[in-house]
C-alpha cells in the first residue's frame, strides 16, 4: 500500500479557489474510483469532486466552509501500489478535462476539448490491452479501461439494463452522465423494437428528475401548474442512506436542532440523490426527530397512494394560482431562515458574483424607472385557449407571450436592445434578440438566456424557458448559457408586490419586470368594473434611452399584450 495525495483540480475559467461545501467521506472510509467525495462551490456553480482512486481515505486536509486553492492538497488516500500509479495518470488526464469544463456539475458538464483527449487516451489504452486474436473481429469490443461514472449513474444503468461500458460519455474526461445512460437506453430500445418496455423504465427515471423542479421559490417552470400531474414529493430511505445532499446552511440548522440529516426525508432529488431543504429539517424536528423516521416510509406510501382525481384537483388549484404570473422570480427566493440574526455569513461564491454584477450595473448606468398597467382580459383568454390546444407536453404560461411582445417592440425601438461600448465610445444596436429570464435559485439570482427569441414560436419558447430555468435552479446551467443577453425579463408578481425598480443586467440597456395579473377596478365606458389587469415596471440606462422612448416602448408592449392576437402574426 502507498499513500497518494489528491490536489483540487483546475475548475476552469481562471477560477483559483472554491469553498468546501461538504465532505461526503470521512477518514478511514473505503472509496471507489470516481465516487464523489466532496462538493465545492465556486463563484459559478456547485461542483462535485470525484475520487481518483480505489482506496482508503487517510486524511482530509480542509474543513467544511474553508476556501481551498486550486492545486492545494485536498485529501490523502492509501491505495495499492499499482492502483496509485494508474490513478495518477487518470488524475492528470481528468485535470486537463476539468480545465476545459465550464464549472457546471461534474456529471452534467458538456464535452470539452480536454475531455475528448482523455477519452481518446482511455480508448487507446483499452485497444492496446486487447489480445491480438480479437483484432480482426467485426463487432466492436467493449472498452476494457476504466469507465468514469458516478455511483448514481451506475445505479441508473443497472436499473435500465444498460452495459455502462458501451455508453459514450459526454462529461469531462469522457465521464458517463445519467443523460448519456438514458439516451443509450432509448437508442437500444428503438433498435430492438422494445421501446415500450424501455420507455417505462425511462419514464420512471424521468419522474425522479422532473421532481427536482419542485421549489418554494416560485421560479420559472415549477411542476406546480404543469399539465399532467400534481406536485411530487421526493423522498428516500432515511436512516440508512449513504449520501444526503444539502446546502451548508441546512446542515447548520440540522446541527442546531439536533437532527440527523441522513434521517430526514428529502423533498427533492438532484441527480438521483436525496436533497434536504431547511423546511424538511424543521418539519422533521417538529414531528419528533428520530421518532418520525419510523413513520416516514408509511407516510410516503400514503402520499403516493393519492387518487388520480385528487391529483387533478391539486393541479387545477396550483394552475389557477400559477397562471396569474409568468413563473419567473426576480430575487433569490425565500429567505433561508437557518441563517439567524447575530450570525456572520461569508460573502463569496455565486452570491458575491451576483452582488458585484449588480453594483457595477447600478453605479455605472444611470437608472430611470417607468411603471404602467393595462387591461389583460384578452391576454388571459388567449393564453387559456392556446394552453388547452398546446397539449400536455408543454405548459404555456404568460411568459412566452410577453417575450413575443417584447421582441416585437424591440425591433421598433432598437435603443432598448443596445449596449454601450465605453472604450470605443460607441452605442451597439444589436441585431439579435437574446432574452434573459431571471430565475431565483437557492444560490441567488441567475439569468439564463433564450437566444434568438424573436425567431421561436410560443411552444418552443415555453419548452426552452422551462428547461433553462430547471437547470439553473439545479445548478446544471452552463456559464455560456447565461451570456450574450440583449434584454432581460424578470417578475415580482409571483412573489408579491405591484411595482419595482429592477436593476439592469449590465451591459444591457433595459430590463422589464412583470407584476401580478389579477382583478382590479378599471374604467370601461365611464363605468368602474372589475377587470383583469397586469402591472409592470421597466428600468432603462438613461445614457442610451430617453424617458420618452421608454414610454413609447412601454405603450407598444401594452398594445401587443392587450390585443394579443397581433402576436400570432409576428
Amino acid at each position: 500500500m502507498v499513500e497518494r495525495t489528491f490536489e483540487l483540480p483546475d475548475l476552469g475559467e481562471g477560477i483559483a479557489e472554491g469553498e468546501l461545501v461538504s465532505w461526503l467521506v470521512a477518514a478511514g472510509d473505503a472509496v471507489e474510483e470516481d465516487q464523489v467525495i466532496a462538493e465545492v462551490e465556486t463563484d459559478k456553480a456547485l461542483v462535485e469532486i470525484p475520487s481518483r482512486y480505489d482506496g482508503v481515505v487517510t486524511e482530509l486536509h480542509y474543513d467544511e466552509g474553508e476556501t481551498v486553492p486550486v492545486d492545494a492538497t485536498f485529501v490523502t488516500f492509501e491505495v495499492d501500489e499499482g492502483e496509485g500509479a494508474a490513478g495518477t495518470a487518470d488524475a492528470e488526464s481528468e485535470a486537463e478535462a476539468a480545465a476545459e469544463s465550464s464549472t457546471t456539475d461534474a456529471d452534467e458538464t458538456a464535452e470539452s476539448a480536454g475531455g475528448d483527449a482523455a477519452a481518446e487516451a482511455d480508448a487507446q489504452t483499452a485497444a492496446d490491452a486487447e489480445p491480438e486474436s480479437t483484432a480482426g473481429d467485426e463487432e466492436p469490443s467493449v472498452p476494457s479501461g476504466r469507465v468514469f461514472a458516478s455511483p448514481s449513474t451506475r445505479s441508473l444503468a443497472r436499473e435500465l439494463g444498460v452495459d455502462i461500458g458501451r455508453v459514450e460519455g459526454t462529461g469531462p474526461g469522457g465521464r458517463v452522465t445519467a443523460s448519456d445512460v438514458r439516451a443509450h437506453a432509448e437508442g437500444e430500445a428503438e433498435a430492438s423494437g422494445t421501446a415500450a418496455t424501455a420507455g417505462a423504465s425511462a419514464a420512471e427515471s424521468g419522474a425522479d428528475a422532473a421532481s427536482v423542479a419542485q421549489t418554494t421559490d416560485g421560479v420559472v417552470g415549477s411542476d406546480e401548474g404543469r399539465a399532467g400531474g400534481a406536485p411530487v414529493a421526493v423522498t428516500s430511505e432515511s436512516a440508512d442512506r449513504e449520501r444526503t445532499l444539502a446546502m451548508p446552511a441546512t446542515r447548520r440548522l440540522a446541527e442546531e436542532l439536533g437532527v440527523d440529516l441522513n434521517a430526514v426525508p428529502a423533498s427533492e432529488e438532484r441527480e438521483g440523490e436525496p436533497f434536504v431543504t431547511p423546511e424538511d429539517v424543521r418539519a422533521f424536528a417538529e414531528r419528533g426527530g428520530e421518532a418520525a423516521a419510523e413513520g416516514a416510509a408509511e407516510s410516503v406510501a400514503d402520499a403516493s397512494a393519492t387518487t388520480e382525481s385528487e391529483a387533478d384537483a391539486t393541479t387545477a388549484a396550483s394552475t389557477a394560482e400559477a397562471d396569474t404570473s409568468a413563473d419567473v422570480a426576480s430575487g433569490g427566493g425565500e429567505a433561508d431562515l437557518s441563517d439567524r440574526p447575530g450570525e456572520r455569513v461569508p460573502y463569496r461564491g455565486v452570491r458575491r458574483t451576483i452582488g458585484e454584477q449588480m453594483a457595477q450595473s447600478k453605479y455605472t448606468a444611470p437608472h430611470v424607472s417607468h411603471h404602467d398597467e393595462f387591461d389583460a382580459t384578452d391576454l388571459v383568454s388567449l393564453r387559456e385557449e392556446l394552453d388547452a390546444a398546446a397539449g400536455e407536453d408543454v405548459k404555456l404560461t404568460y411568459l412566452p407571450l410577453v417575450v413575443k411582445a417584447i421582441t416585437a417592440a424591440l425591433k421598433e425601438y432598437p435603443y432598448l436592445n443596445a449596449s454601450l461600448d465605453e472604450e470605443a465610445e460607441e452605442i451597439v444596436l444589436h441585431d439579435e434578440y437574446n432574452v434573459g429570464i431571471a430565475v431565483a435559485t437557492d444560490a441567488g439570482l441567475m439569468v439564463p438566456v433564450v437566444d434568438d427569441a424573436d425567431e421561436k414560436g410560443l411552444k418552443q419558447l415555453a419548452r426552452e424557458i422551462d428547461d433553462l430555468a430547471t437547470r439553473a435552479r439545479n445548478r446544471k446551467i452552463k456559464p455560456e448559457e447565461m451570456q450574450g443577453g440583449t434584454f432581460t425579463i424578470t417578475n415580482i408578481g409571483v412573489i408579491g408586490g405591484e411595482y419595482s425598480s429592477p436593476i439592469i443586467n449590465h451591459p444591457e440597456a433595459a430590463i422589464f419586470a412583470m407584476g401580478p395579473i389579477k382583478k382590479r377596478p378599471w374604467v370601461v365606458d365611464d363605468e368602474v368594473v372589475a377587470r383583469t389587469t397586469m402591472r409592470f415596471s421597466m428600468s432603462v440606462d438613461h445614457r442610451l434611452v430617453d424617458g420618452a422612448d421608454a414610454a413609447r416602448f412601454s405603450n407598444r408592449v401594452k398594445e401587443l399584450l392587450a390585443d394579443p392576437t397581433r402576436l400570432l402574426l409576428e
